[in-house]
């Protein structure tokens, strides 16, 4: 993985190289649950600005983005015609809000340079995350600076095909693809489900990783906008512990 995720950040490098100071190079990297995706992404992030930070005197150039932190809220989907339908394919397309994503991507292409103007709260984009702990996402947790010109967007749906998630793809510089087998990801899930606290035990694991995991990763290639690079997961080192 790690040699993978160098090779990959140098690639970054050069191409941010090639951007204005006024351009932001956005990357997107999906893939299905458990493919590996945001291992490699956090690993990409903190080579790059290493290797910028080498180079210029700057904190950071490079921060990740979750998709996770579009979920729609338990209340939202309380409210939703059947909540119980809702609850239990909490990770289906349909139970994020891909408006919003889609407004977060504009708000990206609009980065001023860090050096034209005096760096204020104004200039600065928010993101929101994913709270584990509450099981919703907690609103305007990510902060994108002027000065963050490379972002990664890390999620399933960051560049699925459909309204309004494919105006937030083609806005994307690369359009990157974690491969991985359905049966291994499969096995990852199930353990992940049960280690995490998801699912209270493997029965349950393997319910949801059949009936809502699968179903959404199999959705997302068939409506999925073309990558520009595929990439085959590795050995999951979440499991390794």
């Amino acid at each position: 993985m790690d040699n993978l995720a160098v090779e990959l950040a140098e690639y970054l490098v050069d191409r941010l190289t090639q951007k204005q100071d006024d351009q932001r190079l956005l990357v997107g990297i999906a893939g299905v649950p458990a493919s590996g995706k945001s291992t490699l992404c956090q690993i990409i992030i903190n080579h790059v600005n290493r290797k910028w930070q080498q180079k210029h005197n700057i904190p950071e150039v490079a921060v990740v983005v979750g998709l996770d932190g579009w979920h729609f809220t338990r209340a939202q989907l309380d409210a939703m015609p059947d909540p119980k339908l809702a609850h239990d394919r909490r990770g289906a397309h349909w139970t994020f809000d891909g408006e919003s994503y889609t407004d977060f991507m504009r708000e990206l292409q609009k980065v001023p340079s860090s050096t034209a103007i005096p760096l204020t709260s104004v200039n600065i984009v928010h993101a929101p995350s994913f709270s584990h702990e509450l099981k919703d996402p907690t609103p305007r947790a990510v902060a994108i600076h002027p000065y963050h010109r490379l972002v990664v967007v890390e999620g399933l749906y960051t560049f699925l095909g459909i309204p309004p998630w494919n105006e937030a793809g083609e806005m994307l510089d690369e359009r990157w693809w974690v491969e991985i087998g359905e049966e291994e990801a499969e096995k990852r899930l199930v353990l992940r489900h049960v280690k995490s606290g998801v699912a209270k035990d493997l029965l349950e694991a393997l319910w949801r990783a059949r009936e809502n995991d699968a179903p959404n990763g199999r959705f997302v290639k068939e409506n999925m906008l073309k990558p520009t690079r595929v990439i085959h997961s590795v050995e999951d080192p979440v499991l390794q512990h």
